[in-house]
């Protein structure tokens, strides 16, 4: 099933994102609910946290007092980390439950108000953040919930602010206008990219890239990356050895496909064809059928031998490399790029490649530019650059 990771600040208009959502035929997991619940009286969680706090944190009729407990832990970190140490657990495991017992094709939105300041991004196949001025936020919350400015700074200053949140954010829902605009933006990102996103992802199906596409260079595509190799290194672990952008995306002010390229290093690939391939598939990241390769350098060397996943995100194509760590061709994809930075009289000449070739076969896209012999020369420069500087990948 496809994991959607919803969250916003305080005020934001993030529950109404979370109901058009569940009006479209998602299935609503709250964060919030399920911490409620998980210290309900009559739960272990509650005995637990009066066992550890005191009677004192409870109401007159026995329920949890949230304000009380509070008092306790807020300006006392080892309270705090005793506190979740109880109610952590527990909410990842309803939270699990209740996911579960969703279908197998369902869309599972989780609404986490925390959900970047405690490091869950890479858990979802998506995050989406609701992003308001805090201006707006400021005035719902003192219209909605009687809330006297102070407090309503204070709690917006408790949390991640915007520029934290959108580093984290796949998508960005602005709600500065009307509950009709913001239903709007929520039916399109629904259809064009949960919808097909969740089919993709059960069919085991990649996005190819469109190969006539060539895109200036956008400085977000680093960003994007490191969203992406954090869902991959949590679907991997230890079996991903190292992660690493590679390709134009990596190198600043070049133009080239809107396609990421990520090379995970893996101690074989015979690795790469059992449970990792699943995994990765899992994530996100399904293999591409067939047999795959790199050209040598210089040529006549023999096939450099590696696995390729895609995206099965309709808005994101991705190449994923993953080659054997020290190999030939996982070398030289890293020597590539780091001379490409280093040098800007040679990506001024890789550019105009690519954009000749690109023209000359608008279907090859980037991939056609891999058979040129300029790569060939270009070896031998950055293998030349590598030694003069002492390079290693």
């Amino acid at each position: 099933m496809l994991r959607v990771g919803l969250t916003g600040g305080i005020g934001s208009g993030k529950s109404a994102v979370a109901a058009r959502l569940v009006e479209r035929g998602a299935v609503l997991i709250d964060a919030d609910r399920v911490a409620r619940e998980v210290v309900a009286p009559g739960t272990d969680g509650l005995a637990e946290i009066v066992a550890a706090f005191s009677d004192a944190v409870l109401d007159v009729d026995g329920a949890l007092d949230r304000a009380a407990l509070g008092a306790v832990v807020f300006a006392d970190e080892t309270a705090r980390r005793r506190l979740e140490a109880i109610t952590h657990p527990r909410v990842r495991a309803r939270t699990a439950e209740l996911a579960a017992a969703a279908a197998p094709d369902a869309i599972v939105v989780n609404d986490v108000p925390l959900l970047v300041e405690v490091g869950l991004a890479p858990t979802y196949h998506l995050v989406v953040v609701v992003q308001t001025a805090v201006s707006t936020r400021l005035e719902r919350l003192a219209r909605d919930r009687g809330m006297d400015r102070a407090e309503a700074e204070r709690r917006i200053a408790a949390q991640a602010d915007d520029a934290r949140r959108r580093a984290a954010a796949d998508v960005v829902l602005t709600n500065d206008g009307s509950l009709t605009a913001l239903h709007d933006a929520v039916d399109v990102l629904w259809k064009r990219r949960l919808v097909p996103y969740e089919d993709n992802l059960r069919q085991r199906r990649v996005v190819p890239p469109d190969a006539a596409e060539m895109a200036e260079a956008d400085a977000s595509w680093p960003e994007q990356y490191a969203r992406l190799a954090a869902r991959i290194q949590h679907a991997l672990g230890s079996d991903a050895l190292r992660i690493d952008h590679i390709g134009s995306t990596a190198v600043p002010g070049l133009a080239a496909q809107n396609v990421i390229d990520v090379q995970v290093a893996v101690s074989s690939l015979a690795d790469a064809d059992g449970p990792l391939a699943d995994r990765l598939a899992g994530a996100g990241f399904p293999r591409v059928p067939g047999q795959w390769w790199d050209d040598p350098r210089p040529a006549g060397r023999g096939r450099w031998e590696k696995r390729l996943h895609g995206s099965a995100d309709p808005a994101r194509p991705v190449r994923l490399h993953v080659r054997m760590a020290d190999s030939p061709g996982w070398r030289y994809a890293l020597l590539m790029r780091d001379h490409l930075r280093a040098d800007p009289d040679q990506r001024a000449a890789y550019l105009l490649l690519k954009r000749d070739l690109v023209d000359a076969a608008p279907e090859a896209g980037d991939s056609g530019t891999a058979r040129n012999p300029w790569f060939d020369e270009e070896y031998l420069r950055a293998e030349q650059w590598a030694a003069q500087t002492g390079w290693r990948p």
